[in-house]
């Protein structure tokens, strides 16, 4: 609302909320305390985990910070950009969400401090950009190299990022099979690197057994069964033939009318039919096949047909799932049988229709060098499953990520705790009040190892200050052994390490997001409208007054109006 010559000018609608200057960065300040708070027991080896339970009683166990922020329905603003933080670090690297709400948190924390000292934002949020800027230089000095070769690497990087889960007992045989998955679907570009794509990984879930059941299948599991009882229920060594069109007579794609005039023309159409399948059928029996997989529908007569040539067939399966299976076998997709040809099949070990549970699925396994796989995971309740599945991805990412970017620094804070050390002396080196932003991005780097050992049930500052004497002592991987309290001089020679790529972006992530809130000093919260986008004035709606109906309707029905 303004003033003009004594008279109110109403510019935004009525019940619009604002809050201007420090309330507004308190309060944006403080749900993102709020959510990061959230998330900071479950870091780490010792960390906890949530039960998440929704509106419909859906009930999700996680330590995964990425998942807990999801689930939880978030309104405010400022705390909406905390979830995109983990979110982002999620879909980028797959692993390092809850670090990254965690410092995002404490950045935002100890930037209040600087405030209330009267530092401009701009300023600390420029202090900010340069710490960023050389936390990430010192990270990628520090690492060691790593690759799709340093098998230890790979596993060790797999181990330690499921060693919070609650697969962690089995963390050993999953990351094996995590790490055989990556390897297999992993292709070298053009530029002599490698790219190891996920989305070839398929990850099947079924109850049942335990999670030592769990198994990586080389090829791809079908949530189908084989079309007819008289088709064979297993292949071995078989050609698989894949197909997108139908094994069926096209019908015309117009209205049709054919004139019979006689018994024997129907026979004779019927005649024409049936040899029309069977010429299908020849052509698919010529070419060797022994599978045929079709997106499409097979005739009910081409089934008896394809049954006593001893060919199993599954229809109506979906093009994604062709595709994969296209990658596993090495086979082509034809759309046309006229254009098959024997050396253009798949080739597959075994095929096989096994029931898990209650559920028939088809298993197409033992390809030669397939580019895509499947991870078929069991556990004791869906619970269990859903908390593997995110586990196994976790690992599975971690994995592209040293096989990608092939840098890999130790785990358990000392990255952070190494990069805080070293950001203090560069802050020396600066003029001005961004040497105190700089300081303070330091101090908020310490936030992982302090809420490692409070979550372990250690003294934060105990072990913050032997974590930095053996850092001083020129140990760069030390950190601390949770599982007995001692301090470590190195926690790679241990086998904890993570790809240095995930701490870059939880850096990057965390940064951006506390900076972005940090420049905000307005908030104009829009009344929320009760009514349709675009309806009538205020005061103009409403429908008709009390009384106005129609006698005996007791008005119009609601949305009538």
């Amino acid at each position: 609302m303004a003033q003009l010559g004594g008279s109110p000018i109403i510019i935004m609608r009525e019940g619009t909320e604002r809050t201007r200057g420090k309330d507004a960065m308190e309060n944006n300040i403080a749900a993102a305390k709020v959510i990061a708070e959230a998330v900071r027991t479950s870091l780490g080896p010792r960390g906890m985990d949530k039960m998440l339970v929704d509106q419909f009683g859906d009930v999700v166990i996680t330590n995964d910070g990425a998942t807990i922020l999801k689930e939880i329905d978030v309104q405010h603003p400022a705390a909406k950009m905390m979830v995109e933080v983990a979110k982002t670090q999620d879909s980028e690297v797959g692993d390092g969400t809850t670090t990254s709400v965690i410092l995002a948190g404490e950045l935002l924390k100890r930037a209040e401090k600087l405030l209330k000292q009267k530092i401009h934002p701009t300023v600390i949020t420029e202090g900010f950009r340069k710490a960023a800027e050389k936390a990430i230089e010192i990270l990628e000095e520090m690492s060691i190299k790593s690759g799709i070769d340093d098998t230890v690497g790979l596993k060790n990087s797999a181990m330690t990022c499921m060693s919070s889960k609650i697969v962690s007992e089995s963390r050993d045989m999953l990351a094996d099979i995590c790490i055989s998955a990556i390897k297999a679907i992993a292709e070298k570009g053009e530029d002599g690197k490698w790219v190891a794509d996920i989305d070839k990984v398929q990850i099947q879930k079924k109850e049942g057994e335990s999670i030592d059941e769990t198994s990586l299948i080389k090829g791809i599991i079908l949530d189908k069964e084989v079309v007819s009882p008289g088709m064979p229920k297993i292949a071995q060594d078989a050609k698989v033939l894949l197909l997108q069109s139908a094994i069926e007579i096209e019908k015309t794609e117009f209205d049709a009318k054919l004139q019979i005039t006689s018994p024997e023309q129907i026979q004779q159409f019927l005649d024409e039919e049936e040899r029309m399948l069977r010429n299908m059928v020849d052509k698919i029996v010529n070419s060797g096949a022994k599978v045929v997989v079709c997106q499409k529908g097979i005739d009910d007569m081409a089934q008896h047909f394809l049954s006593k040539a001893g060919i199993m067939a599954i229809r109506r399966v979906k093009k994604s799932d062709i595709e994969k299976l296209s990658k596993a076998t090495g086979g082509m997709i034809y759309t046309n049988l006229n254009d098959i040809t024997p050396e253009k099949l798949g080739f597959a070990g075994l095929v096989e229709e096994r029931k898990i549970m209650n559920d028939s699925w088809i298993f197409i396994e033992k390809c030669k060098d397939p580019k895509s796989v499947v991870i078929l995971i069991r556990g004791g309740t869906e619970l269990i499953i859903d908390e593997a599945e995110r586990a196994i991805h976790d690992a599975l990412c971690v994995t592209r990520d040293v096989v990608e970017d092939e840098k890999i620094v130790g785990g358990g804070g000392a990255p952070e705790i190494e990069a805080a050390i070293q950001l203090r002396k560069y802050a020396q080196t600066l003029g001005g009040r961004e040497q105190l932003a700089v300081e303070v991005f330091a101090d908020a780097l310490d936030i992982v190892p302090k809420t490692l050992a409070e979550n372990a049930g250690l003294d934060q500052i105990d072990v913050l200050m032997k974590l930095r004497a053996a850092h001083q002592a020129g140990n760069k991987f030390a950190g601390h052994d949770l599982e007995t309290g001692d301090i470590i001089n190195d926690m790679a020679a241990i086998g904890v390490v993570e790809p240095t790529i995930v701490k870059i972006q939880a850096i990057k992530s965390s940064t951006e997001a506390a900076s972005m809130i940090l420049r905000i000093d307005d908030v104009i919260a829009g009344a929320k409208s009760a009514g349709p986008p675009g309806g009538m004035p205020p005061g103009m709606g409403g429908g008709m007054p009390p009384g106005m109906g129609m006698p005996g309707m007791g008005g119009m029905p609601p949305g009538m109006m």
